[in-house]
């Protein structure tokens, strides 16, 4: 027992020993002046991190007891106490190279230091505070940036651990300027006078929302809502982000706690960028590792292709655009993965809403979703296959002009952003608005996009009580792109086509047909101007007049119905066209237009690359027509402007002929004016049988092979179905 008490005496005396040595430490780290340190210090960090550092104020150590009350809370919680640093008139260099001479500038560090971790080889911050900072960051059009440091360890592992707890960074000035990004951004960070509670701020965002709230102040976990802290700071940036100017405002918390995973950070941000407006509130989750955002976002513009430069989405052309939802997922480096839930909003006059998926992943990040519009404008569908006007254009600061001679969309392909995502999205218009009076219901389509290949498959529209069926494969993987397309028409109901005439006809027939065409090119023109492939369209019955085509606003299509016809009606028994294109330009196989009253056949060929066309249009009347002075016509111009017109050459033969007959024996100078007879009708039955044979197009780049005539000779076979070697 004796043993044991002396035991215990000795303890005690040594733990009482311990505690004085440790008093008296503490005594002697707050009583020394430590501005004698400062040199020694400075030298050490910038031996450190390979640059000048300085420490121009007092630099002083207190003892404090450790509360959460600094993190942000309502209810101080003390534990063991913290050595207190402050040090004042903090500078680190540039590089030699920078424009700026100081890097950073720091009117004031604070920061808690627990003393027992520090046996451990454990420095534990559990505050940090930032006040007066100023930073340069910069970057040259080479390359190089002032953000990397040449460390004296670099590639060594330390035995000390580095754990920081919260951030304070109340006020201060962030610059950068980066070359090769054409960007120069200037951040100033301040203190809010009064603080604001973030559930009244979010309250206000879902009452003009017509929501409730809470949604936007629950993690993207799933958990149940927690406590937000109010906001505190307020930031504002200004300048030019990749060459658009920039101009908005932020209001976040006071404090990021870095070890604190649970507890949400509050964000608010309004901000242009060029013509897109970004409008944000809600909350951060684990800010410092990025753990998760749940906000309600809001998106407007002049286009959202606007939005590839924030994004890095290849998003087309569209009209103006404003969506609002909600925007939550994880934002770890390497894992990012964001939902924009049930968002709702417009494009141009159509309505639009949906869900979309942003995953980042190897090779390639990923979109996916869906889209509808219950009410789809037609007119709003331009801009994506650059159809547009160049007002419109312009109006959306796309600088690029459609030639004033061309029809043909001359506008480029983005091809070098198709293989920064790849993108799955399915979109479904439920009623289609058109301007002029074109029946087409609906639209849907599957869009996809992998490795620079993009495809529409099917790409199908409802119309006239039909469809038109497509799918598209456009490789833009490799300099040309490669495109290939195949469209079947079904069942279009001519009494639907003109439904202002459907009132005058039991039936009008219907229109089917089959395309299929390859090319290579960067744009529709340059597309078009090398196409290869064959276009069939047949039209069975219905009724034809200048007046029809007129209200329809097919106005080339009544300039020849009303030279051939002139303004009364003709019954159809049946129409087909066979064409083949090489290289850009339609030749035709085979066109013809069987009527009551004629036959019309036609030759030639439309130069897809120059907008140009070369057409013979020849009649052919039924039954005796006595005094008929009816000559071939021509159709030669461009698309633009066509030039409609009779063949006056064999118009002068025929009249020539007229006049030798009336020298040598007037009674036969009647013989030219009439009309042959062709009383037997086009072999429709042939005609069509021939024209369901599927059209075919070799792979894209490759020429087109010749396609013999057919003959349509009435009574006589249907030849040309075999192809020429």
């Amino acid at each position: 027992m004796r043993e044991i008490r002396r035991l215990c005496r000795w303890a005690a005396a040594a733990v009482v020993g311990l505690l004085f040595v440790g008093l008296l430490l503490a005594c002697v780290l707050t009583s020394i002046d430590w501005n004698f340190a400062r040199p020694w210090l400075s030298r050490q960090v910038s031996q450190a991190v390979g640059r000048d550092f300085q420490m121009r104020g007092d630099l002083s150590l207190r003892w404090r007891w450790r509360s959460s009350a600094v993190a942000g809370t309502s209810k101080p919680e003390f534990g063991w106490p913290v050595l207190h640093v402050t040090a004042g008139d903090l500078q680190l260099a540039n590089p030699s190279w920078a424009q700026h001479k100081q890097f950073a500038s720091l009117g004031v560090l604070e920061m808690d230091l627990a003393v027992l971790p520090l046996l451990a080889h454990r420095i534990e911050i559990p505050t940090l505070s930032l006040k007066q900072s100023q930073l340069d960051l910069e970057r040259t059009a080479d390359g190089r940036n002032n953000w990397n440091f040449s460390l004296a360890h670099a590639g060594t592992q330390s035995d000390w651990v580095l754990d920081l707890g919260v951030l304070e960074f109340p006020a201060g000035t962030i610059n950068y300027n980066d070359a090769r990004e054409h960007t120069q951004l200037q951040l100033g960070i301040d203190t809010l006078q009064q603080a604001l509670p973030f559930a009244d701020t979010l309250a206000e965002i879902h009452a003009l929302a017509g929501q409730k709230p809470g949604a936007a102040s629950t993690a993207a976990t799933g958990a149940a809502p927690v406590s937000v802290q109010p906001y505190a700071m307020s930031l504002a940036v200004r300048g030019v982000y990749r060459g658009r100017p920039v101009d908005g405002q932020a209001k976040v918390g006071s404090v990021l706690s870095v070890n604190d995973a649970h507890r949400p950070f509050p964000i608010q941000v309004d901000a242009h960028f060029g013509a897109t407006h970004i409008a944000l509130t809600g909350t951060l989750v684990d800010p410092a590792r990025l753990a998760a955002l749940d906000v309600r976002l809001g998106l407007s513009g002049a286009s959202a292709a606007d939005l590839y430069t924030l994004t890095g989405i290849n998003l087309p052309d569209t009209p103006p655009f404003a969506i609002d939802g909600r925007l939550v997922g994880t934002l770890k480096p390497g894992a990012m993965s964001l939902s924009y839930d049930s968002f709702k909003g417009h494009v141009g006059g159509s309505d639009l809403h949906g869900t979309l998926l942003f995953q980042q992943r190897q090779p390639r990040p990923r979109l996916s979703g869906t889209l509808v519009s219950n009410v789809l404008q037609f007119s709003d569908l331009a801009p994506l296959v650059g159809a547009d006007s160049n007002a419109n254009r312009a109006g959306r600061g796309d600088t690029f002009r459609q030639p004033d001679d061309k029809l043909i969309p001359a506008e480029p392909f983005h091809t070098d952003r198709w293989q920064a995502w790849d993108i799955d999205v399915s979109f479904v218009g439920q009623k289609i608005v058109r301007s002029i009076d074109l029946p087409i219901q609906n639209l849907s389509t599957h869009l996809t996009m992998e490795a620079g290949v993009l495809t529409l498959d099917p790409l199908r529209f409802g119309v006239a009580g039909g469809t038109l069926e497509s799918t598209l494969s456009f490789d833009g993987s490799a300099q040309p792109l490669k495109a290939r397309l195949k469209l079947a028409v079904r069942h279009l109901k001519l009494k639907q086509l003109f439904p202002a005439y459907a009132g005058k006809q039991s039936n009008l027939g219907e229109i089917n047909g089959d395309t299929a065409l390859s090319a290579t090119g960067n744009s529709i023109a340059q597309l078009a101007g090398s196409a290869n492939g064959e276009l069939k369209l047949v039209i069975t019955d219905g009724t034809l007049s200048s007046t029809l085509l007129e209200e329809a606003g097919l106005n080339l299509g009544n300039v020849l119905v009303n030279k051939l016809f002139g303004s009364k009606e003709v019954k159809i028994n049946c129409a087909a066209s066979d064409f083949i294109a090489a290289d850009g330009v339609l030749d035709t196989r085979f066109f013809a237009l069987d009527t009551e009253d004629a036959l019309i056949t036609t030759t030639g060929s439309i130069n897809l690359k120059t907008e140009q066309m070369n057409l013979s249009v020849r009649p052919q009347t039924k039954g005796l027509r006595i005094l008929s002075l009816r000559s071939p016509l021509y159709v030669k111009g461009s698309f633009k402007q066509p030039d409609v017109g009779v063949d006056k050459l064999a118009l002068a033969l025929r009249g020539g002929a007229v006049l030798g007959l009336a020298l040598l024996a007037p009674p036969a100078a009647i013989l030219p004016l009439l009309s042959p007879s062709h009383n037997e009708n086009l072999p429709c039955a042939k005609i069509i049988g021939q024209m369901n044979t599927a059209p075919v197009a070799p792979p894209a780049g490759r020429r087109q092979k010749s396609l013999a005539p057919l003959d349509i000779t009435p009574g006589g076979p249907v030849a040309g179905s075999a192809r020429s070697k």
